[in-house]
């Protein structure tokens, strides 16, 4: 039986079904990622897991117990919220100890439970401060801290890094996936982010509407995604999908490849690292320059497909990827290319039905 398992989960706003049959098994000590777009249930999902919000069909079990009626105090579990959620009035030592003290814990037994907690978080310094007293940053692992020091089952994270700058982003990310690897915790996060999803997360869970589309590991839905909207949805820059109608010289080498033209009336995706630049006069494909994107390590050039070799694909628009500079400007002519074997084939309905890649 696995940590942490959800059966048949559903939740229904007024005649809106929000979240529709979850199934889903998250092991002990796993890092899971909930993401997808905005409105997609990620964080609804998450506050029926907390116990935020009743459940209105399934059942759900941690570590062989049924939690689905459980209120959220009796289920072992600790959130950290997007907004922090402190209290301004106490200090960083109180807000951490708050859940503790409302337990009738020891002081001894608190003490060493905060002291633990700032030093995992680097927070010793700042105990006896106030929220106003910190940086943004700071106060985010003063709430990471409050769910530590209550050793709870699973972790839940609902955005945290959200009202964080750049920065700050990348600095915290890197201090909750050690702070996971550290503690040996079953965390579960959810973000609109898939770069914080592919780069913390063991598996990732993809939502859209109330339903999953696709659970893997990040490598595994970045190169063997299930559907075109998982295949857009992970990776940066998306994944370029082009109609099979418009370019027929796409088509036509990718039928080759396979060595019939069977199922190609739907859509052709090519990760963008996978379009080659070529010079002009080069490459199956014409295009022109339309955005330069310099990244410094990295180079995305936009090109929009001229309508050289047929006119139906003017107006298509590929993505290339390149960890070179490039002297490209914008309105200069290219030829393209696209690595042998590379491609995602979808149908009408965005359902994959095979893969080169």
């Amino acid at each position: 039986m696995s940590f942490l398992e959800l059966k048949g989960i559903e939740k229904r706003f007024g005649t809106v079904r929000a979240i529709k049959g979850i199934d889903l098994a998250i092991e002990k000590g796993e890092f899971v990622v909930f993401v997808g777009p905005s409105g997609c249930g990620k964080s609804t999902l998450l506050r029926l897991i907390a116990g935020l919000e009743p459940i209105d069909g399934g059942s759900m079990q941690l570590d062989g117990r049924d939690i689905t009626k459980l209120a959220s105090s009796k289920r072992d579990l600790a959130m950290v919220f997007q907004s922090y959620a402190l209290y301004p009035h106490m200090t960083v030592a109180d807000n951490m100890s708050f859940a503790l003290r409302l337990a009738n814990e020891a002081k001894s037994v608190i003490t060493e439970k905060v002291a633990r907690a700032a030093k995992i978080l680097n927070l010793g310094d700042y105990l006896a401060r106030t929220p106003k007293e910190l940086s943004g940053g700071q106060r985010q692992r003063v709430a990471i801290g409050r769910a530590i020091v209550r050793a709870p089952k699973v972790f839940l994270f609902d955005e945290p890094l959200s009202n964080l700058d750049a920065a700050l982003r990348g600095q915290t990310r890197v201090e909750i996936a050690k702070l996971h690897r550290d503690l040996g915790a079953t965390t579960i996060y959810v973000t609109h982010d898939q770069v914080e999803a592919m780069t913390m997360a063991d598996r990732v869970v993809v939502l859209r509407e109330g339903a999953i589309e696709q659970v893997g590991s990040p490598l595994e839905l970045y190169d063997r995604p299930a559907n075109r909207f998982v295949a857009q949805f992970i990776g940066m820059p998306q994944m370029n999908v082009i109609d099979t109608a418009q370019m027929p010289a796409l088509r036509d080498a990718v039928g080759a490849t396979l060595g019939s033209d069977a199922s190609l009336d739907g859509f052709i995706g090519v990760r963008p690292e996978n379009v080659l630049l070529r010079n002009a006069d080069a490459g199956r494909l014409r295009g022109t320059v339309e955005l330069v994107e310099s990244l410094g390590a990295d180079t995305l050039v936009y090109t929009r497909l001229a309508n050289s070799h047929t006119s139906a694909a003017a107006g298509v628009q590929l993505v290339a990827r390149q960890n070179t500079r490039t002297s490209l400007r914008v309105g200069d002519a290219v030829g393209l290319d696209i690595v042998p074997a590379s491609f995602h084939l979808f149908d009408r309905a965005g359902h994959t039905v095979a893969r080169m890649a």
